[in-house]
């Protein structure tokens, strides 16, 4: 009544995680950057689910301005830009919205 040698599997989970630890564990939506910006800013977000995540712009008033992404995402650390170069100054909302996600962020486009 010896117990099963597990070692006679040659299981390494270390093998299975090595692209894992570098994925993000939950959703997050970073402060955009530069902000304030004229008319180019950065939107840095992470996805840990193979997910539809949108990535919606909205004035101070509630309006939806743009839409700058609603489309699959993998999971991973991704990044897209805003040019408001069309849009007065003044203050807006980036939205980011998934099926169990959602975060709103302020910034403010200077001419």
């Amino acid at each position: 009544g010896s117990a099963p040698d597990m070692g006679a599997y040659e299981y390494n989970p270390d093998n299975d995680l090595s692209n894992e630890e570098l994925l993000p564990t939950n959703y997050s939506l970073s402060p955009a950057y530069p902000n304030p910006f004229n008319p180019i800013t950065n939107i840095n977000f992470s996805v840990p689910n193979h997910d539809r995540v949108s990535i919606s712009i909205y004035d101070i008033s509630g309006r939806l301005v743009t839409t700058l992404s609603n489309h699959y995402y993998n999971p991973g650390y991704h990044s897209i830009t805003w040019n408001a170069n069309s849009y007065a100054s003044g203050v807006y909302f980036i939205k980011m919205q998934s099926a169990d996600f959602l975060k709103t962020q302020k910034v403010m486009l200077m001419k």
